[in-house]
């Protein structure tokens, strides 16, 4: 018997010499059965979405049922949820406006990062000019600088420009730090484009600014789209600079929270819901644009 390979060995059939080849984690799911295999799944994202579940239950519960009890007893006991911990949250003012402060923080810095680096990005893997390669791997290099390295330089830096305790100078940091891993990303992305493509739309008259939003730009939209997941998940639920160099009478979400367990310690009808909000509009963000963030991650494996 012949096979596409070659000429099966003797005394192994053709079916036995497909096995052999296969990967063994394909057999052994293969002879599990499928089912098996989604029902571990499922128990995986149960165990990995268990403290979301119990952050959301907490924050429907009274403080008196949290201090006795841990939030598993609400499925015993279903007349525990309430939703005053909510109208508290809204009534406290701070809070609420952290989670505005976070996203004129969030937005921008994303914006920024995506704007720039894909520009960079287009630059660096479509556009000759003296030194391209030295640049980028300046770049590059810079992935590898730790963020506290440059804390109190540029506190020094923002306090003699007057940008220390600001918002922009918040935005300014986040976009600083997000440009190296941005240009990095977009621009081996954007190499992948086939040259053919971008010569026969010069062919047509297009200049590099047409060819970038025309081209490139839908073209490169799912690792745009990584990259703005990555980029805005990094701000909303950054702690250390919002401490440092946001205004501290009007801070970010994870800074107010912070500043809530501090002083009022048992507050815990404030902190799980604020809590829940914070992590829920990263988890909208993630979901909206998940089929997009996928492609852009997977796009590499398939070229």
């Amino acid at each position: 018997m012949t096979t596409v390979e070659g000429v099966v060995p003797a005394g192994r059939s053709g079916a036995g010499a497909v096995r052999a080849r296969r990967p063994l984690a394909a057999r052994i799911v293969a002879r599990t059965g499928g089912g098996a295999v989604r029902v571990f799944l499922v128990l995986v994202a149960l165990f990995w979405l268990m403290p979301s579940v119990g952050l959301l239950l907490s924050s429907l519960r009274s403080p008196q049922h949290i201090a006795e009890s841990g939030w598993w007893q609400v499925f015993s006991e279903p007349a525990q949820i309430t939703w005053d911990n909510y109208s508290r949250l809204l009534s406290n003012d701070k809070v609420m406006g952290s989670l505005l402060t976070t996203a004129a923080i969030t937005v921008p810095a994303t914006v920024l990062v995506v704007v720039i680096g894909s520009l960079a990005g287009y630059a660096f893997a479509w556009m000759d000019f003296p030194g391209r390669d030295g640049w980028f791997l300046a770049v590059v290099g810079l992935l590898v600088v730790p963020v506290q390295v440059a804390l109190i330089p540029v506190a020094k830096l923002f306090g003699a420009v007057g940008l220390f305790e600001t918002t922009a100078g918040v935005i300014l940091f986040h976009t600083a730090f997000g440009l190296p891993f941005a240009v990095f990303l977009l621009r081996n992305f954007f190499a992948e484009i086939p040259r053919e493509l971008l010569e026969a739309a010069r062919l047509d008259g297009a200049g590099e600014l047409r060819l970038f939003t025309r081209v490139v730009l839908p073209l490169g939209g799912p690792a745009i789209a990584s990259l703005a997941i990555f980029q805005f998940l990094w701000v909303w639920n950054d702690m250390l600079i919002a401490l440092i160099f946001a205004d501290s009478g009007n801070p970010p979400v994870t800074v107010a929270l912070q500043q809530e367990v501090r002083q009022f310690g048992n507050n815990i009808d404030v902190l799980a819901p604020g809590a829940f909000l914070s992590m829920v509009v990263p988890l909208i963000v993630f979901f909206a644009f998940q089929r997009q963030f996928v492609s852009g991650v997977m796009a590499g494996a398939v070229k």
